[in-house]
């Protein structure tokens, strides 16, 4: 709320000429990730903290999570745990029912119920999780299940694991909805407050941004927090894909560097792959997610010496408050941004957002404190912190690229976040990539993807289609019946819509993905507008079984180096997607060309007068390395040997020399 003060300040606007309040925030994602930290489950109930949280599943299956895939964490530290369940033992509750993969086999026992009901209430949860067997497929017990502890605990929130997760694999799906009731409470509470607050500014109501890209109201993201928890890496994936969009590149490796994270995608041809089937802090959830991969560098992460006497950066960070040691709010210890303002990399006669002005002499102290423990002198240290934790982003970026059989070199890099453009260059020439893009508003690059998103939904369905059964007229229905529902769901005219075939060979444990954009009409034919978004049953126009066998053999080929030619392919799950219009954003820029200044800056151990331009750079404006762009939400580092051109849209585009 005071950025957006401050924003209507800076523009003369009021609330009521708002058109749209999109946010993409860290809520979930923080508790999670502190849910894991040992001892913080004692805290579980508290402010900040995930709910009391109970799981109703099917006799004899309570202990899902916790069994998980019974897979250790480490390889080779035969001691390492991994995270605790959200819910303890003594909160897990066993439904007297049973379903099989074709339907009842114990009918729900509604007088065992009561009594579960019963000890449920003195539990006294503040969410409950219910997870039975095969109701992705079979609901009806879940369901039941639901509405009657709904009525005997009208106040407590209830995840239902087939309104979340439509699809097959207990355990993900169990992991998935036990961390949406844990984490739904305190995303409720905290979007409450802020659509208050928002209305009260005459702002209208709050879109949320989801791991999947899109947006959806705040009513449903309360009801399902588990959607949200790549909710802020979401939008600068989202800025990206604009800023690449506008500079005419579709083969982007982006990078988001803030102040305790490093988050990387791959956006190639225009698109960014989604996934899904991922972790986070050791948990698994089955929800539509980007492909991002996530590591603890940031500008706050804090520099220490470890037992052997090396360098080590992160992945403690000092976060916002107190912050680094530069900030002057009682940090001491030595981070990122200390070395980078030792090294002349940032200004402390520019005040940052908020206020902030960078204090050179407690970045010295704290860089030299730990320069003496290293035996380092003061210039070394501070490159040697940069050094260890650009090393730890360029294996973050080779995870996306060189570990997948992508060469980078084919990508441009773009960096964003308030780090992210000091580090670019050099990670460029690191990996032997030879474009660097630095947007305009590459600080902020996460808000400018959440005014650019669209309204989304999801649903998926586990189908099991082979052999005579994987028909056109079989997948057709499917199809048809999950585009319905997020059409409905999405509230608005689709202007596109996207199918996920999760295929694999009859036989093996997992699946490939072929994706397919979809228009309207080509689906639904010519009624999907006469008759209000109903599909119409006889139109099977894309539901072509042939042609997903042959690009599921052509993915298995490029992905494993062989096809079966003979292998007899299964359709294991369908996932659909349905986004709403896109808001139309110009990108201009309109700064007047600035005379540049001069300062020292760090370079391999030596220092090197450097041009130094501060505020927005120009369109036309010429960069040749070294250079220091102190922008408004930025700092862009230029080596020596690099050089560009900014455009008209305000995005500079670096090449090597030579190149």
């Amino acid at each position: 709320m005071a950025a957006i003060t401050a924003v209507f300040a800076r523009a003369g606007a009021e609330g009521a000429q708002t058109h749209r309040f999109a946010h993409g925030m860290t809520v979930a994602t923080n508790a999670l990730l502190e849910a894991s930290q040992e001892g913080a489950l004692e805290r579980i109930g508290h402010a900040h903290a995930p709910a009391r949280t109970a799981l109703v599943a099917t006799e004899g299956f309570t202990d899902l999570v916790e069994l998980g895939r019974q897979a250790r964490p480490s390889l080779y530290r035969l001691c390492e745990a991994g995270p605790r369940p959200l819910v303890p033992p003594q909160l897990r509750f066993g439904g007297a029912e049973r379903m099989g993969p074709e339907g009842v086999l114990r009918a729900l026992d509604e007088r065992a119920t009561e009594e579960l009901l019963e000890r449920l209430a003195d539990a006294e949860p503040e969410a409950v999780a219910v997870v039975l067997l095969h109701s992705y497929a079979h609901p009806e017990h879940e369901r039941r299940l639901g509405e009657l502890i709904s009525a005997r605990l009208p106040g407590v929130h209830l995840s239902l694991s087939h309104e979340l997760v439509g699809t097959f694999r207990e355990y993900e799906r169990a992991s998935t909805t036990e961390v949406d009731a844990a984490l739904s409470p305190l995303l409720g509470s905290y979007l409450d407050a802020l659509g208050e607050l928002a209305h009260a500014r005459g702002l209208p109501g709050v879109q949320v941004m989801q791991s999947s890209g899109g947006l959806t109201e705040a009513a449903h993201a309360s009801r399902h927090a588990a959607l949200t928890v790549l909710s802020g890496p979401a939008g600068g994936v989202g800025g990206a894909l604009l800023a690449g969009e506008a500079a005419g590149v579709g083969d982007l490796l982006c990078f988001d560097m803030g102040g305790t994270s490093c988050d990387v995608c791959l956006i190639e041809d225009g698109r960014v792959a989604e996934t899904a089937q991922r972790s986070l802090a050791g948990r698994a959830l089955a929800l539509p997610a980007l492909d991002i991969h996530t590591v603890g560098a940031g500008g706050g992460s804090i520099a220490w010496r470890d037992a052997g006497g090396a360098l080590r950066v992160g992945p403690q960070s000092a976060g916002a408050a107190p912050g680094p040691a530069c900030y002057g709010r009682g940090g001491t210890r030595a981070s990122v941004t200390d070395a980078n303002l030792v090294l002349g990399r940032l200004l402390d006669d520019a005040p940052l957002a908020g206020g902030v002005r960078l204090d050179r002499g407690a970045a010295e102290l704290a860089v030299s404190t730990l320069a003496q423990e290293l035996g380092l002198d003061l210039l070394a240290c501070a490159e040697g912190i940069v050094r260890v934790a650009e090393t730890e982003m360029r294996r973050a970026l080779a995870v996306m690229t060189v570990e997948r059989g992508i060469d980078p070199r084919r990508f441009a890099l773009m960096p964003f976040g308030g780090a992210g453009p000091l580090h670019a260059v050099s990670l460029a020439e690191q990996l032997g990539m030879t474009r660097v893009l630095c947007p305009r508003a590459c600080g902020v690059l996460s808000a400018l993807g959440l005014a650019a998103a669209a309204p989304r939904r999801d649903a998926s369905s586990t189908v099991l289609l082979s052999g005579a059964s994987f028909t056109r007229a079989r997948l057709a229905d499917a199809l048809h019946g999950l585009l319905a529902r997020v059409i409905e769901e999405l509230g608005e005219p689709a202007e596109r819509i996207g199918a996920r075939y999760e295929l694999r060979y009859r036989g093996q444990s997992f699946e490939l993905a072929v994706d397919e954009d979809l228009q309207p009409g080509d689906v639904f034919g010519e009624s999907f507008v006469a008759v209000n978004h109903t599909p119409a049953a006889d139109s099977h126009t894309l539901c072509d079984p042939e042609r997903l066998r042959e690009a599921f053999a052509t993915a298995h080929e490029q992905r494993y180096g062989y096809r079966e030619e003979n292998g007899e392919v299964e359709l294991v799950n369908l996932r659909v997607s349905a986004s709403g219009a896109r808001p139309s954003l110009a990108l201009s820029v309109t700064a007047e060309t600035p005379e540049p200044e001069h300062t020292l800056v760090a370079f391999g151990g030596e220092w090197l007068t450097t041009r130094l331009w501060r505020g927005e750079l120009p369109s036309g404006l010429r960069v040749r390395g070294p250079a220091l762009c102190a922008m408004p939400e930025s700092t862009l580092l230029v080596a020596p040997g690099w050089s560009g051109l900014v455009d008209e849209r305000g995005t500079l585009v670096l090449e090597r020399s030579g190149s």
